[in-house]
């Protein structure tokens, strides 16, 4: 009776201290100095604000790191922000994933004399240099995803706008499980710089990915040059010719991937990344390898910078790390989850592919 009541007691034990883990809120992402998230919602600005603003002959610029899908929504979204606040945007710049390229890029927007300053810093060593003038020129800044080295909020920069991180990578290796059914081997690529946002997602999946007893991660490769996806997911697919599913950590890097799985031959393979691209959307409805796409909402990231930067204009006080929501994308609601992360409808391609299948 003794034996039996033991375990009876032990298993009400587990069982609880199962239900509460469930319960228990997911861990929140933090800030490169461990701050707490600010939700995008709460960063607004009142009418008196915008009048405030209006008339005052305030200049943007956005000084970028390359050309995708994701920038076009973000330049668009701080447009429209801007547009609202009566502040006109000089330039917008594309450095094409080069510092040396951005530092110039960034010179030559200081000589239009902007009040404000919206980046998302490549290489946040080099970048603690470029931006250092900038700080010291009375300039107002607000960072996407990446901070300068060394550069504290509130005293060199308004604050950070990014991605709920963990919520993605936490996603991302749900999908990619998902889509192998819970077992098999598979390979991650994650981004080998000192790049906060990326970094932290990345490492996120990983950690997710090891809570599947099922799935078994036989390979990790680093990537610098995002050209490099389809070489280096060619060699995993070489080595490890029994590979089920590819993590790749954002969209033109998974291009690579599912080059690289047609070339060899591999349409089972499963391939899911972060961030949307039209090329991986189209490959997704045409039934190829991209099983699942995680992203953000870089229009309303836009938005929300843009809306820092006026805030910060006004010298009001702003959130030293702000989170942007994280979406599951699959072919069944590619549509609307397109429209509502990037602000635009899906493109034509990709929904004629769509109507080709379906009729099938």
């Amino acid at each position: 009776m003794g034996t039996r009541w033991a375990k009876w007691c032990l298993i009400g034990m587990l069982t609880a201290m199962l239900s509460a883990y469930a319960q228990a809120p997911a861990p929140a992402s933090r800030g490169p100095h461990g701050e707490t998230p600010t939700p995008y919602t709460q960063i607004t600005l009142r009418p008196a604000d915008i009048a405030q603003l209006k008339g005052k002959g305030y200049r943007a610029a956005l000084v970028l790191h390359t050309s995708s899908d994701f920038s076009s929504a973000l330049v668009a979204g701080a447009r429209k922000a801007f547009d609202e606040m009566g502040i006109t945007v000089v330039a917008v710049t594309d450095a094409d994933m080069d510092p040396k390229k951005q530092r110039t890029d960034l010179e030559t927007v200081m000589a239009l004399k902007p009040d404000l300053i919206a980046s998302l810093v490549i290489d946040p060593v080099s970048g603690a240099v470029a931006f250092r003038p900038v700080v010291a020129a009375g300039v107002k800044l607000v960072f996407i995803s990446n901070v300068p080295q060394g550069f504290v909020p509130g005293r060199d920069y308004a604050g950070i706008v990014t991605d709920d991180y963990l919520a993605m990578g936490r996603t991302a290796a749900e999908v990619l499980a998902n889509s192998i059914q819970g077992k098999g081997e598979v390979a991650l690529i994650y981004h080998a710089a000192n790049y906060f946002v990326t970094n932290q997602r990345d490492n996120a999946v990983k950690q997710a990915l090891a809570r599947y007893p099922g799935i078994r991660l036989v390979a990790t490769r680093g990537i610098a040059n995002q050209q490099d996806g389809e070489a280096i997911a060619s060699a995993i697919l070489t080595q490890f010719p029994r590979v089920s599913a590819i993590y790749a950590p954002w969209d033109s890097i998974a291009e690579g991937v599912t080059a690289a799985a047609r070339a060899a031959g591999r349409p089972e393979l499963k391939v899911v990344t972060m961030d949307l691209g039209a090329a991986n959307a189209l490959d997704m409805v045409k039934g190829g390898n991209m099983a699942g796409i995680v992203s953000d909402l870089p229009y309303d990231m836009g938005m929300t910078v843009a809306r820092m930067g006026g805030l910060a204009l006004l010298g009001r006080n702003t959130p030293p790390f702000v989170t942007v929501d994280a979406l599951r994308v699959d072919s069944a609601n590619l549509t609307s989850q397109w429209q509502r992360a990037l602000g635009r409808p899906l493109p034509a391609a990709v929904v004629q592919a769509a109507a080709r299948k379906a009729l099938r």
